[in-house]
């Protein structure tokens, strides 16, 4: 059953001088707003045009290995185990179009090496997502985020010479690299909660975050044609060109945006005014700014709302790394694609969950604007949406075996829902607390994206060489498994009540 979209209206009486009411029942906007914010380009637009393009920068410097690995690794040098049978393996020589001869590189690395060296950088991604969090909290997203940006891009540019050095090497400047990456989630939540408007929130955010999908558009593809190259061996050029992209946006970024509105010098005074008065909350006026700002962690992990986000995230974040790490293995080993063919079909899905993830943001802020659904419900709808449609396609990938354009339409159509992860779980952190969004985000994230490094290990100790349709399909089963219970744990004990530790008021006199 649906919550009412009525918005009551706040009274204050003797008895009661502070009445409590659930946020997800009350007005997203509280007070008379001003019809004008500001004139073009608005400050908040530019903010979310680097926010973009440095998250699209970012996971181009994040998803590059997963192309490269196919041209890094000296496939004939590894021991095949064949325990299969003619039906489930597909035949070659593939279906490569591309006349792009075979690569076989330097690096003798079977699955388990390949899936540590893919996992290396979530090991230290999930380590600076708290405090990542924390920091821009305490200190502005500002510098938090594009210093974590400018990080990524150094270690990206060091990452070939580390891997002929050696093994451990590239571990290690991965790992690095992932410690960089890890603070920029968590930071611009923290900088989306003190900048955009209860109602663009969603359709904000996904365009900002979307520059993750689009980064994986761009990265694919390109790194696929890059270490198809002789120059420089070719793969290397892929970290070289993208690493050198990031310092480049550093420079831009720290000159167009600020930690908040009332920082920035060039901001009109009518949109510092729309957005200082779109953002007051009623409890604003109740802030003891002089009291203890300690972050409440008992609060925190004690709250099952927050726990619902992390499992959620912990469901979708699983499926999504099996195709961002693997996929182009797949392409390679099962559906026998050259490495120009394999990146650019691998990019197809994140297209679509990009145009997707935008669309049904603009749909999910209309519908709450009409007060068709509460802020709880679309939550839990969109969710959904991200969750349980993407993992039909999983599965129907692990059915349709050696239809090569079945599994596409699996990928691309099916995969395009989780787009609607934006509006879905995304910016439930700032509704259960705008005070600690960034911290939570940096806990959930932080747990998702252990499947980044779980994932790969797991999919390579489940293949362990035997590179078969019927391996595969667990790999695709236990995803799909995996994404729908965390979202059916969502649906149980999702809320969007701002929750009571994250609001503080003035003691009665």
């Amino acid at each position: 059953m649906l919550d009412s979209p009525e918005s009551p209206q706040y009274s204050i009486n003797a008895a009661d001088p502070y009445p409590e009411i659930s946020d997800d029942e009350s007005p997203l906007i509280y007070g008379s707003t001003p019809t004008v914010d500001g004139k073009f380009p608005k400050t908040r637009h530019i903010l979310g045009l680097m926010g973009f393009l440095g998250f699209a920068n970012v996971y181009a410097m994040r998803v590059n290995l997963s192309v490269a690995i196919v041209a890094m690794v000296n496939h004939t040098a590894i021991p095949v185990i064949n325990n299969s049978t003619l039906d489930d393996v597909c035949p070659m020589p593939g279906n490569d179009t591309d006349d792009t001869p075979a690569v076989n590189g330097e690096f003798a690395w079977d699955e388990s090496t390949q899936g540590i060296v893919l996992g290396a950088f979530f090991y230290g991604y999930v380590l600076t997502q708290i405090p990542g969090g924390r920091m821009a909290e305490t200190m502005g997203g500002k510098m938090i985020y594009g210093i974590g940006v400018l990080i990524t891009a150094i270690f990206t540019f060091l990452t070939p010479i580390a891997a002929y050095w050696s093994l451990p090497a590239l571990v290690v400047v991965r790992v690095i690299e992932g410690m960089g990456e890890g603070v920029t989630f968590p930071a611009m939540h923290a900088m989306l909660a003190k900048w955009i408007p209860p109602l663009e929130r969603s359709k904000f955010a996904a365009v900002v975050y979307a520059g993750a999908n689009f980064g994986t558009i761009i990265s694919l593809p390109l790194s696929g044609w890059m270490c198809s190259m002789d120059f420089l061996d070719g793969w290397p050029l892929a970290f070289y060109l993208f690493g050198a992209l990031g310092v480049v946006w550093f420079i831009f970024w720290m000159y167009l945006v600020y930690n908040s509105p009332a920082q920035h010098p060039r901001i009109t005074p009518e949109e510092k005014l729309y957005i200082q008065r779109s953002l007051a909350r009623r409890d604003d006026e109740l802030l003891d700014t002089s009291g203890d700002d300690s972050v409440p962690w008992r609060s925190i992990f004690t709250c099952l709302p927050m726990w619902a986000i992390l499992v959620t995230q912990c469901g979708q974040a699983w499926a999504f790394y099996t195709l961002l790490t693997e996929l182009p293995t797949y392409m390679d080993n099962i559906l026998h694609f050259g490495i120009n063919a394999n990146a650019f079909l691998s990019s197809v899905q994140f297209l679509t969950a990009w145009i997707f993830g935008i669309v049904s943001s603009i749909v999910a802020d209309w519908i709450l604007a009409k007060g068709w659904l509460s802020q709880k419900n679309s939550y839990k709808l969109w969710n959904s949406i991200a969750s349980i449609v993407p993992s039909i396609g999983l599965v129907g990938v692990a059915w349709v075996g050696c239809n090569w354009k079945l599994a596409m339409l699996m990928l691309a159509g099916f995969g395009a829902f989780q787009g609607a992860v934006y509006p879905g779980n995304q910016m439930n952190h700032i509704t259960l607390s705008p005070r600690y969004a960034g911290t939570m985000l940096g806990i959930t994230n932080a747990a998702g994206n252990t499947c980044g490094f779980l994932a790969p290990y797991i999919i390579g100790s489940i293949i362990k060489g035997n590179e078969t349709l019927s391996t595969w399909r667990t790999v695709f089963h236990l995803a799909a498994a995996i994404n729908v219970a965390g979202n059916f744990f969502y649906l149980f004990f999702a809320s969007a009540d701002e929750q009571p530790w994250s609001k503080r008021r003035r003691p009665a006199p």
